[in-house]
C-alpha cells in the first residue's frame, strides 16, 4: 500500500489546557511569560489587509488555504471567504447554529462542526449544501477531499461523508481511554487512499479513505504514570506530512516520525505538547508545554536548536514557512523564527487578542486569524 499515490474532562485538574500541562498553581512562577526582547529584523513582513469572520470564544478556529483564497469560520456561525491577495470578502454565511470547529475546504466544499455533532457543509457559493450529525461534539477542523468531508468527535470517531450528499460512508472508533484532553486534533490527507489521525491514548493511524478500515496503527508514546491525569497521552495538533515521512508529538509523551507508508517508526524523542508540530522535508518544528521552542532532523531526530525566548507565552501550533517557523502567541503577536537557529527574524503585532491556529499560506499571503476574529494578510518579502 502506497500512501503517496483546550481542557482536561476530570474536576482533579479542571483549567486550561496550557496550565494543565504541569498542573500547576497559578502562582508558578514559571508561568510568568517572558518579555519580548527587542531585535534587528533580517526578513520584512509587511501587513497588506485585515479583515473579520466571528470570535473564537473558547474553541481553535483554523483558516484554511485553497489557491489564493482563505475559509475561516468564528463560533457565532460565521464562515467566509476571503480574497487572499487583497482582503476582500468573496462570500460570507452566517449559519443557525453555534460552531465549535472550523474550517475545512477543497474550494468545492466547506465544512464546519458543532458541539452537538452538527455538521454544516456549504457549496462553491457559500450556500449551505447539506446537514448531518455525527456521534458526538467536535471541536477539530473537518477534512474535506476526495470526494469526502471528515469529522472527529472530541472522543476520537471519525465519520466520512460523501460530500455531494451528505450521505455517512464510514465511521472508525479508536479504543476509548478513561480521561482524555478538548484540544484540537487535526488530520491530514495522505494523498488520496488514506486520512492520518492521531488519538487519546497516544494511538496513531492510517485510515482508508474507502471503507474506514486501518491501513496501519502505531503507537506515538504510551500512557505512563500513575493518576490517571498523570496518564493523560493524547495525540495533539494534526499529524505533519512530508513526502514519506509522517510525524506526531503527544502531551505527557514523544515526539516521533513514521514511514507514511507503513507506520514503521524511524525515532521517537521525549517531547509534550498540546498545540501540534509543523514539518518540512529536513526539520520538524514544536513549542512544548512551556513554550519553548524545538527543532529536530527529520531523518534522525537529532536536536537541532531550541529556544526559551518565547517560554510561556502560550505558542500556537507552527507553521514552516520557507527558511523561518511562524508561531503566534498569547497577546497576538507573529513570530518569525529562523529554521537555521531559532534566532528572531521577524515579528507582527496583530490585535491584541491570542493566536491559537497555525498560520495559512495562500498563493503569497500568510494568513493568520486571532481569537477576536480578526484575519491578517501578511506578505513576507
Amino acid at each position: 500500500m502506497n500512501l503517496l499515490k483546550r481542557y482536561v474532562v476530570p474536576a482533579v485538574c479542571a483549567m486550561t489546557v496550557l496550565a494543565m500541562a504541569a498542573c500547576s498553581s497559578t502562582k508558578d512562577e514559571r508561568r510568568v511569560p517572558v518579555p519580548l526582547t527587542e531585535f534587528k529584523p533580517v526578513l520584512n513582513v509587511q501587513q497588506v489587509w485585515k479583515a473579520s469572520v466571528g470570535k473564537a470564544g473558547r474553541y481553535l478556529f483554523s483558516p484554511v488555504a485553497v489557491g489564493d483564497a482563505v475559509f475561516a469560520a468564528g463560533e457565532n456561525g460565521s464562515v467566509a471567504k476571503i480574497d487572499a491577495q487583497t482582503g476582500k470578502e468573496v462570500w460570507s454565511t452566517k449559519l443557525k447554529g453555534d460552531l465549535s470547529a472550523g474550517v475545512g475546504s477543497d474550494g468545492n466544499f466547506t465544512a464546519v462542526g458543532g458541539l452537538k455533532g452538527e455538521v454544516y457543509v456549504l457549496d462553491a457559493n457559500g450556500k449551505l449544501s447539506w446537514q448531518a450529525t455525527a456521534p458526538g461534539e467536535i471541536i477539530s477542523p473537518p477534512l474535506v477531499g476526495n470526494g469526502l468531508v471528515i469529522v472527529r468527535t472530541v472522543d476520537g470517531q471519525i465519520v466520512a461523508f460523501n460530500a455531494q450528499t451528505g450521505e455517512q460512508k464510514w465511521t472508525y472508533r479508536n479504543r476509548a481511554v478513561p480521561l482524555n484532553l478538548r484540544v484540537s486534533a487535526g488530520m491530514t490527507f495522505a494523498g488520496d487512499q488514506a486520512v492520518l489521525a492521531g488519538f487519546p491514548g497516544g494511538g496513531f493511524a492510517a485510515i482508508n479513505l474507502q471503507t474506514g478500515d486501518v491501513f496501519w496503527e502505531t503507537p506515538v508514546s504510551y500512557p505512563k504514570g500513575v493518576t490517571e491525569v498523570e496518564r493523560i497521552n493524547d495525540v495533539s495538533g494534526p499529524p505533519t506530512l512530508v513526502g514519506a515521512t509522517t510525524c506526531a508529538v503527544t502531551f505527557q509523551g514523544q515526539l516521533g516520525c513514521f514511514d507514511a507508508n507503513s507506520g514503521h517508526p524511524m525515532w521517537t524523542k521525549a517531547f509534550s505538547s498540546v498545540s501540534g508540530i509543523a514539518q518540512n522535508e529536513d526539520s520538524v518544528v514544536g513549542a512544548d508545554d512551556w513554550s519553548v521552542v524545538r527543532a529536530f532532523s527529520v531523518s534522525t531526530g537529532t536536536p537541532t536548536w531550541s529556544t526559551d525566548k518565547l517560554k510561556s507565552r502560550d505558542l500556537s501550533v507552527p507553521m514552516v514557512l520557507g527558511h523561518a517557523v511562524v508561531l503566534g502567541d498569547y497577546e497576538g503577536y507573529v513570530h518569525f523564527l529562523s529554521l537555521d537557529d531559532g534566532s528572531f527574524v521577524a515579528r507582527v503585532k496583530t490585535d491584541g487578542n491570542p493566536i491559537t491556529a497555525a498560520p495559512v499560506l495562500a498563493g503569497n499571503t500568510l494568513v493568520v486569524q486571532t481569537t477576536g476574529g480578526a484575519l491578517y494578510g501578511l506578505r513576507p518579502q
